[in-house]
């Protein structure tokens, strides 16, 4: 297994015990994590600084991955479809967690998942016709908002939330509007793929 495999079987297990970190009810069960306040009125829990820190840093190895495995011709079938599932499970679990536990509007996590699931569609009719369609600007710019904007969030907004701004909400709402732009720009681009014989 070549290093960028490595790195992306890393996130997923990252991405596995961020979702067990926010999904497990520790309290019920005696474990109870930290919580302090910043500035007299934030109210923060230890829990998602930690899922925070964990997120940025499976984050950085999405990056990585890619760069490594382009870089040095090391691009392999197996990581593509597991960088796929990488991105999946730690950006869509991380938003359904997120919206459960009241951070977001559950809304979020609802479009970005249908767009996911269209846009899979999408290449793989395009793939069976041979067709493979790169990622546009929009898509990587949603990627970038929506990492920074669930960081953010999970840091509860620090330092923006000192002067009133949510920066980590506004970027993850701009987010969520890109990916149906660029939903929109794969079906476009691949909509040839849908046309009858």
């Amino acid at each position: 297994m070549n290093l960028p495999n490595k790195l992306t079987i890393g996130r997923i297990i990252t991405a596995i015990i961020i979702l067990v970190l926010l999904v497990v009810p520790w309290d019920s069960l005696g474990i109870n994590f930290p919580e302090f306040t910043v500035a007299g009125r934030i109210i923060v829990d230890s829990k998602y600084l930690i899922a925070g820190v964990l997120f940025v840093l499976a984050a950085l190895t999405d990056f990585l991955d890619g760069h490594i495995a382009r870089s040095r011709n090391l691009v392999t079938d197996f990581g593509k479809v597991m960088d796929a599932i990488a991105d999946k499970v730690l950006v869509n679990g991380v938003l359904i967690m997120l919206g459960h536990n009241g951070f977001i509007s559950i809304a979020i996590p609802v479009i970005i998942i249908t767009r996911d699931i269209f846009v899979d569609s999408f290449k793989m009719a395009s793939g069976k016709k041979g067709k493979v369609v790169a990622a546009s600007f929009t898509g990587k710019a949603k990627t970038m908002c929506m990492m920074i904007g669930m960081a953010l969030t999970m840091f509860y907004n620090l330092p923006f939330e000192l002067i009133g701004i949510n920066v980590g909400y506004a970027l993850i709402i701009i987010a969520t509007i890109l990916s149906v732009i660029s939903a929109c720009e794969y079906y476009y681009n691949t909509r040839d793929s849908f046309k009858a014989k």
